[in-house]
């Protein structure tokens, strides 16, 4: 392991590690979501569960980089009079993840603000842990896909990038499993963090919908649509996050 023996490959491996788990704060937010309406004895079970697998197909996915690069090919063509694009399986599984995470977060807060505490405890004594990882496993490929793909963006070139990155998710996935039921916990605790998380969950699928339709090269009445960058929705989301825990202590100073 004669590669470790050099300084920038530390500090790539600590790059990566670092990568993993902001680009794992988004999964996190999900499985907790996910979980919330199982009974208390699962939600832990639960959300061990769905990291286990996000680490299981990332590996999966870094062991078949020659199929996601080859992913890239267009698989077919939409030619109309407002819109053209060429469709790669890369780009249909981040836009078909970001439509789920639509889906899955506003029929949440669709839930929260319409029903009752009754509607709430019926669902929760009703959703089996078999759903809800159902749910946790198809948003881990799309969460796995697109942070494989940066982490190969970043090791592109080189030496033992492979080895790695599967040393950083790794890492990354058992750092989070020391503080994901954790922040499950708070965020279940909180309402108002958890209609933050769900806000948050939204603005996460407009950004996969509008990198799956940049990696189509799509253009929408003559103007080709661009990728949201990824630090600005990461500040956008921690700034929040602050301006809420600012509002939680003044509310606990009221009480």
């Amino acid at each position: 392991m004669d590669i470790f023996l050099s300084v920038d490959v530390w500090i790539a491996l600590l790059t990566l590690v670092f990568l993993e788990i902001i680009l794992g704060i988004d999964n996190i937010i999900f499985i907790s979501i996910a979980s919330s309406k199982l009974p208390p004895q699962e939600q832990k079970k639960a959300t061990n569960i769905g990291l286990v697998l996000a680490m299981v197909m990332r590996i999966l996915l870094l062991f078949g980089i020659s199929w996601l690069i080859s992913m890239k090919e267009p698989w077919f063509q939409v030619d109309l009079s407002f819109m053209h694009a060429a469709f790669s399986g890369q780009s249909i599984i981040l836009i078909l993840g970001g439509l789920f995470l639509l889906y899955k977060s506003t029929s949440e807060i669709r839930d929260k603000v319409e029903g009752d505490g009754h509607h709430d405890l019926d669902s929760r004594s009703n959703k089996g842990l078999t759903s809800a990882i159902v749910q946790i496993t198809l948003i881990n490929i799309v969460f796995s896909f697109d942070s494989i793909l940066t982490a190969v963006g970043m090791t592109n070139g080189m030496e033992g990038a492979l080895i790695l990155m599967i040393i950083a998710v790794i890492l990354s996935v058992l750092i989070m499993l020391l503080f994901a039921n954790p922040v499950g916990k708070f965020v279940q605790e909180h309402p108002t963090i958890q209609m933050l998380g769900l806000s948050f969950l939204i603005l996460i699928g407009f950004m996969l919908i509008a990198e799956g339709m940049h990696l189509a090269h799509a253009q929408v009445f003559g103007q080709e649509v661009g990728v949201v960058p990824k630090g600005y929705l990461y500040f956008a989301i921690t700034f929040s996050l602050l301006v809420e825990f600012l509002n939680m202590k003044t509310r606990k100073k009221r009480v």
